[in-house]
């Protein structure tokens, strides 16, 4: 019997006899068997699952009406009084109905007598069920029955906390909660962070993406993501999980379109002090307001189930490129087309030419090709002749310049401009290994999908050293200024440092240094290593925005040492990058060093990074990378030797191989960063800010992603369009959030992170973050080797599969679609409870 301190309204209290004897029996099964922890699901020795007993209730469809009532089921499976939880929920739940706006309040009655869901008439009035319960065997076979009668017909159903230890030999019950307690989950009342990531759910769109909160957290034996809509999660470094924490991804709300009905569970709500909170009330009010069906909701957004990920491309024909080069980027048409460019390493059956004496070393073919949805079809656009094809090897034999980035013209339907970013291998210096990197605008013929080569026009051309390999970068965006962007590698070899800051000054060829990133990405009068932000004009030329990080016509240090192209320096090989058009934000990653381990003696290990750039700055290649943690500088006559840390407030360009400033800008923090040892390691730091480097005292910040092998593709943000008819474009809940990626798809990142606009721009670190591994699928027959991501117009997602192979194309090099089925919000529109103004 539910005790309470004050004088109840009568419409609260629905007790019986049968069902207090009944639960009396199964309180006995409870202290015994499933005291060892069989809450947690069956096992060989538990009892058999029950078959719910056949039922020949006639729920109508969907229960309950515009007199929207609330069914509190309080049993439990225990002797003795009920939790004080019990009593605290049931008079918040009742006050939540009473309060807020007129349409969306609610009448509730409470009950721990189990026999309500055996009676049709009764509980056909109800338009959502709450089970407060607690754990074991609350309900016999009849009433699990009419329960599941209920939901088929479209009932509602809400979970709160231990009601996930109800009816624990039920897997009808198990899907109705979603997922069953772990043993010997954590039994203390500990402080922890939620991480709310829908922002749109009834439930959560009001609430802090961070939310601060003390509460009893349950582990889960099975972790439910992807089989639920997960609305937030609990993040586990901030409290004790114990022995059975769920780990980086620990749902704590979700929900779930189930057996024709809506179910809604919460792990919180463990405590009293829990219904006192204005959020937790808010969390309560949303779920009751979509279980109810006053509002509509998704929860569908994040089942996997959901998602359809379709190889659009067929493998090439022998010794053909007819449907794929070397995949190496993409980009979608406003019309749909989608145009992907080959980098130039050639089928298997082609020649790869090494020798520098050799007229055409390194000659390949950067191919474009037209994926036209309406007929299935692919088209070769074009060929450009590349310097590109060297085949594999260490850094002293290999090349990954090539055609390396394409875009469009804002204006593209209306004159078919095609931007590309490659190296043509006619500009190639055979005597002293330097080639020409441009950026060419081309026209492409809109009714054939044929490119004009001879129509030409090179905006920006910048000398690269081509002796060593690697890190070319290549990536291409527009912001909604008609501004073009360009990502550039450093084109350093990672071989003579160790793999760790590339600022070998030492090592070059015929007075190039190809060791020194301080030549390239750490010098303001260089165009590598760079994300550049021009304005093309109509006549093939192009003017300079303002904002960037220089105008090119400083006097500091004597003048001439700066490009006014460059709007973001410091940057290794950013090969992706992408413009969020509705806010001009700037997201790109870039690959880092080799170095396996981190050294109190050099600095970090090798970081790959992520970054959202609000403005021109300096990110910090090769003197700072992650959180600003610095590399030791080093320098002549004798390289080997550490000299000083970098100030990453400060930094200076003392390289021999430095034409431009000495002193820098500032380098500003990076948000996400990972090493083979984990995600966003950080370390004790001495007065001076240095940090140890000990990788036994390291604290990893991110614990979501890993690295090891590593290559960061950094992908869009994703912006729902409301107005787009196509029925599978991805869902709402994921605009705003942001797709980081890697190359490979073991332990490294494949994820949607959501970032908080008030630090993303100063290095704040992901608020949320939730993998997308079933959605955009990993493995063999997958998309394994991830190269490019975008949202076409129509809303799916477009994916490039490297292949299985480095410099060529194979069999699995492919385009891919994912496309989203699951359908839109529910309740249906006629199905809501109450009509909508």
């Amino acid at each position: 019997m539910r005790l309470t301190s004050h004088q109840e309204p009568t419409h609260l209290r629905e007790l019986s006899t049968k069902g207090t004897t009944r639960r009396l029996w199964a309180a006995a099964l409870t202290a015994g068997v499933l005291a060892a922890g069989l809450l947690s699901g069956p096992t060989a020795s538990a009892r058999p699952v029950p078959e719910p007993s056949p039922t020949t209730m006639s729920i109508k469809s969907p229960p309950g009406g515009a007199n929207v009532r609330v069914l509190i089921f309080y049993g439990s499976a225990a002797a003795g009084d009920e939790s004080p939880v019990v009593n605290a929920g049931i008079e918040t739940i009742e006050r939540i109905g009473l309060t807020g706006p007129a349409n969306q309040r609610f009448k509730i009655e409470a009950t721990d007598d189990a026999s309500v869901f055996t009676n049709e008439k009764k509980l056909g009035r109800f338009n959502s069920v709450v089970f407060l319960t607690g754990g074991g065997d609350v309900l016999d076979p009849d009433e699990e029955a009419g329960l599941e009668a209920y939901m088929e017909a479209g009932g509602g159903f809400v979970g709160i906390h231990d009601a996930a230890r109800a009816e624990p030999y039920s897997e009808w019950f198990t899907g109705l909660v979603g997922a069953r307690p772990a043993a010997n989950s954590p039994t203390s009342v500990q402080r922890a962070t939620v991480e709310v990531g829908d922002r749109l759910h009834p439930a959560t769109k009001d609430l802090p993406v961070q939310w601060k909160r003390p509460d009893q957290w349950l582990n889960w034996a099975k972790n439910p993501s992807g089989e639920v809509h997960t609305v937030a999660r609990v993040r586990e470094s901030t409290y004790q999980p114990g022995a059975n924490g769920n780990g980086s991804d620990h749902p704590v709300s979700w929900c779930r379109d189930y057996d024709g009905g809506r179910s809604f569970y919460t792990g919180m709500g463990g405590t009293v002090s829990s219904y006192d909170e204005t959020d937790f009330r808010a969390h309560l009010r949303g779920a009751l307001l979509w279980t109810t069906r006053l509002v509509q909701a998704d929860c569908k957004a994040t089942i996997t189930g959901n998602y359809k990920a379709e190889r659009l491309t067929q493998p090439n024909q022998p010794g053909q490129s007819d449907q794929i080069g070397e995949p190496h980027g993409l980009v979608a048409a406003p019309d749909g087309r989608v145009l992907y460019i080959g980098r130039g390493g050639a089928d298997g059956s082609q020649p790869v030419i090494t020798d520098w004496n050799d007229p055409d070393v390194g000659k390949g073919k950067g191919q474009i090709h037209v994926y036209d949805p309406k007929t299935g079809k692919v088209t070769l656009a074009g060929e450009l002749t590349v310097f590109g094809n060297k085949g594999g090897g260490d850094e002293l034999t290999k090349v990954e310049e090539g055609l390396l980035g394409i875009e469009l013209d804002p204006k593209f339907e209306q004159n078919g401009w095609v931007y590309l970013h490659y190296t043509p291998h006619s500009q190639i210096n055979r005597d002293t290994h330097m080639a020409e990197r441009r950026v060419s605008r081309f026209t492409l013929d809109l009714a054939t999908d044929k490119l004009d080569l001879g129509s030409e026009k090179v905006l920006l051309k910048w000398p690269v050293q081509i002796h060593s390999c690697c890190h070319a970068g290549g990536g291409m965006t527009w912001d909604s200024k008609g501004n073009l962007y360009v990502a550039t590698g450093d084109n350093n070899s990672s071989g003579f440092s160790g793999g760790y800051s590339g600022n070998n000054p030492q090592p070059n060829y015929k007075g190039v240094s190809f060791a020194d990133a301080r030549r390239t990405a750490g010098n303001t009068h260089n165009l590598n290593g760079k994300i550049l932000r021009i304005h093309p004009e109509p006549d093939g030329t192009y003017t300079l925005p303002e904002g960037n990080l220089f105008t090119g016509k400083e006097t500091a240090e004597g003048g001439g040492k700066t490009r006014g192209e460059i709007y973001a320096m410091g940057v290794r090989n950013p090969a992706r990058i992408f413009v969020d058009k509705s806010t001009d934000i700037l997201y790109a990653g870039w690959v880092g060093p080799d170095a396996g381990q981190p050294s109190p003696i050099w600095g970090p290990a090798k970081y790959d990074t992520f970054a959202v750039i609000t403005k021109a700055s300096n990110r910090g290649w090769p003197y700072c990378m992650g959180n600003k943690q610095p590399y030791r500088d080093r320098n002549l006559p004798d390289p080997s030797q550490p000299l000083g840390w970098y100030d990453c407030d400060h930094p200076k360009n003392e390289s021999p191989n430095n034409d431009g400033l000495v002193n820098l800008p500032p380098v500003t923090g990076n948000n996400v960063w990972y090493s083979p040892q984990g995600g966003g390691p950080d370390y004790p730091r001495d007065a001076n800010g240095v940090p140890s480097y000990k990788q036994e005292e390291a604290t990893y910040r991110l614990p979501w992603l890993k690295g090891g092998g590593q290559a960061a593709m950094n992908g869009p943000v994703y912006r729902y369009d409301a107005a787009n008819a196509n029925a599978t474009k991805w869902p709402a809940y994921w605009d705003g959030k942001w797709f980081i990626g890697d190359f490979y798809d073991a332990d490294q990142p494949r994820n949607a992170v959501l970032m908080d606009p008030a630090t993303q721009g100063d290095g704040g670190l992901p608020v949320h973050s939730e993998s997308l591994k079933k959605i955009v699928p990993i493995g063999n027959d997958g998309i394994k080797n991830l190269m490019d991501w975008k949202f076409g117009p129509d809303g799916s997602l477009y994916v490039l599969d490297y292949g299985r192979g480095f410099f060529t194309s194979d069999s699995k090099s492919a385009l891919w679609r994912v496309t989203y089925t699951g359908g839109g919000p529910t309740p249906a529109a006629d199905q809501l409870a109450r009509r909508t103004e």
